[in-house]
C-alpha cells in the first residue's frame, strides 16, 4: 500500500491538465482531464449501497468556545474566488461567526504539484478541494485525507454521489461531494421555432429532427473532432447510459460480466458514425473552443454538452437556448443520463482544527450550502439529496432529468483508467476515429477491450 501510495503522488506530481470547466482555461473543462494511471487494486469492488440519505441539515459543531479559529480551504477553482468571499463565506459566517474562512486557490494547472508540496511539507490548509476518483483516492492512501465515515452530513449523499470520493471497497469515503455536471443536448430555441422542429425523446425522432434541419440549410449538431476528448465526452458518454443501463453496465464492466465488445456499448459508436453527415464542414479540425464559438454566434441549431457550457453561452449567445436529454431507443423506455461526480471537499489529516473544520464540511452538505452553490455556478449541480430551486431555467432543464432518469457517472473513470493504455484516453481516440470514418465501431469495441485486458483483471 505505501509503494502504491508513493507511486500515485508522484504521477500527481505532473498532472497538470486543468481544462475549462473546473480552471478557466479555454481547453476542455477539467473533470475531463484523464484519471491518473496506477496499478489495478486488489479489489475492484463496486460502491455498496448506502442507507435512504435524509436531506435534513446536520447537527452543528461549533467551534471552540470564545476562541477565534480560521480554516483555509485549498482549490484549484480560482475563478470562484468571488462566489466563495461575497456569497458563500457570509452565508457560513452567519451561523459560525467565531470561524474565519479563508479561500486561497491555486492556478488551475498548478494546482495538483502545489498541494503535493504543501502537504509533504506540512504547509497545506484545513480543507482540501478534491478532484474525482484516483487523484484524491492517492491522498487518502497517503494519508492526506481524513476519512469521513462518521461525519453526519455523509447521510445527505447516495452511493453514487460518493463514488468518486470512497475507496475501492467502499469501506471509507474522505470527501463531501459538492457538485456533478450533467450530459445532455443544448440547442437554439429560435433555429428551431423558425424551422418548427421540437425536442426529440426517441432516437428514431432525433434523427428526423437533424434531417429537418440540414433541410432548413443550417448545421445540425456543432461538434468536432480534432480535440477528441468531445467524442468521447459530449458523444459516447453522453448517449451511451441509455444503451448499457446507466449504473449496471458501468458496474458490470468493472466485475467483467460485461465487456465493451457487446452489442450494447458496439450500438454507441454505431449511433456516433452516424452522426458525422450532421456536423459542420471540416469537422475532423474543428477544435473544443471553434464548436463554442460556431454556436453561440448561431451556426448551428444543437450542441452536444455538458452541462458546465451554461455561464459561457449565457454570457456569449444572444438567442434563446433549451436542453433535451440523450434520446431513448423507444418511447416509454427508462432513460439513463451522464450526472458526473466532479468536485468535493475534504478535511487535512493534520488540520489544527479539526472541529472547525468538521463544522464547515457538515455545513457543504446542507440544503442551504446546495442551493448557493448551484446558483452561484449555473451548471455545476448539488450531489446532496436536498430539494433546490435554480434561478437559470437551462439549468434548471438539466437538473429536471434527475427526477425523470436514473444517474450514472462516465464508465471510464472508476478503476479502469489505472494501467495502460489509459481506457479514458483510449475513448477518446476511438471515438473520433469512428466519427471521422477511419474504424468501424466493431473495431472501436475491439480495440478498447484488447487494451483493458491487456492489464486489468476484473
Amino acid at each position: 500500500m505505501l509503494q502504491r501510495g508513493i507511486w500515485i503522488i508522484s504521477f500527481l506530481l505532473i498532472l497538470t491538465f486543468a481544462l475549462a470547466a473546473c480552471g478557466g482555461s479555454a481547453q476542455a473543462p477539467a473533470e475531463e482531464a484523464a484519471p491518473t494511471e496506477e496499478a489495478p487494486a486488489e479489489e475492484a469492488a463496486p460502491v455498496e449501497e448506502a442507507e435512504a440519505p435524509t436531506a435534513e441539515a446536520p447537527s452543528e459543531e461549533a467551534a471552540p468556545s470564545g476562541e477565534k479559529v480560521t480554516l483555509t480551504i485549498e482549490s484549484w477553482r480560482n475563478d470562484d474566488l468571488a462566489i466563495w468571499q461575497d456569497v458563500l463565506i457570509p452565508a457560513f459566517n452567519a451561523q459560525y461567526p467565531d470561524i474565519e474562512v479563508i479561500f486561497a486557490p491555486a492556478a488551475p494547472d498548478e494546482y495538483n504539484g502545489a498541494l503535493n508540496t504543501k502537504l509533504e511539507g506540512g504547509t497545506a490548509g484545513d480543507l482540501i478541494t478534491c478532484r474525482p476518483f484516483d487523484a484524491s483516492l492517492a491522498l487518502f492512501d497517503a494519508g492526506y485525507l481524513a476519512s469521513l465515515n462518521d461525519l453526519e452530513g455523509m447521510a445527505n449523499f447516495g452511493p453514487v454521489a460518493k463514488s468518486a470520493w470512497i475507496t475501492d471497497d467502499g469501506s471509507d469515503v474522505f470527501c463531501v461531494p459538492m457538485a456533478s455536471v450533467i450530459h445532455g443536448f443544448i440547442y437554439n430555441k429560435d433555429m428551431f421555432d423558425e424551422l418548427g422542429i421540437s425536442e426529440p425523446e426517441t432516437v428514431e425522432e432525433f434523427y428526423a429532427m437533424l434531417d429537418a434541419i440540414q433541410a432548413g440549410d443550417e448545421t445540425p449538431l456543432v461538434m468536432g473532432t480534432a480535440d477528441q476528448w468531445e467524442a468521447a465526452t459530449m458523444g459516447f458518454q453522453n448517449i451511451g447510459p441509455n444503451y448499457w443501463k446507466g449504473e449496471e453496465g458501468r458496474l458490470a464492466l468493472i466485475s467483467g460480466e460485461e465487456k465493451f465488445t457487446d452489442p450494447q456499448y458496439v450500438a454507441v459508436w454505431d449511433q456516433l458514425a452516424q452522426w458525422a453527415p450532421y456536423l459542420p464542414n471540416g469537422f475532423q479540425a474543428q477544435t473544443y473552443p471553434d464548436s463554442q464559438n460556431l454556436f453561440t454566434l448561431g451556426g448551428g441549431a444543437i450542441y452536444p454538452a455538458g452541462s458546465w457550457e451554461i455561464s459561457l453561452f449565457n454570457d456569449q449567445a444572444d438567442f434563446a437556448m433549451g436542453a433535451f436529454r440523450p434520446p431513448v431507443e423507444n418511447a416509454g423506455d427508462t432513460c439513463y443520463i451522464s450526472d458526473h461526480t466532479d468536485i468535493a471537499l475534504g478535511m487535512n489529516a493534520t488540520t489544527e482544527n479539526p472541529e472547525a473544520a468538521r463544522a464547515f464540511l457538515n455545513w457543504v452538505a446542507t440544503a442551504e450550502f446546495a442551493e448557493l452553490y448551484s446558483n452561484s455556478l449555473p451548471g455545476f449541480f448539488t450531489l446532496a439529496d436536498v430539494d433546490i430551486t435554480l434561478e437559470d431555467p437551462l439549468a434548471q432543464e438539466f437538473l429536471d432529468w434527475r427526477g425523470e432518469c436514473e444517474s450514472t457517472i462516465r464508465n471510464s473513470y472508476q478503476i479502469l483508467s489505472r494501467g495502460e493504455p489509459n481506457l479514458e484516453n483510449e475513448l477518446w481516440r476511438v471515438s473520433a476515429q469512428v466519427i471521422n470514418g477511419d474504424i468501424t465501431p466493431e473495431e472501436a469495441a475491439q480495440q478498447i477491450q484488447d487494451g483493458l485486458d491487456s492489464w486489468y483483471t476484473p
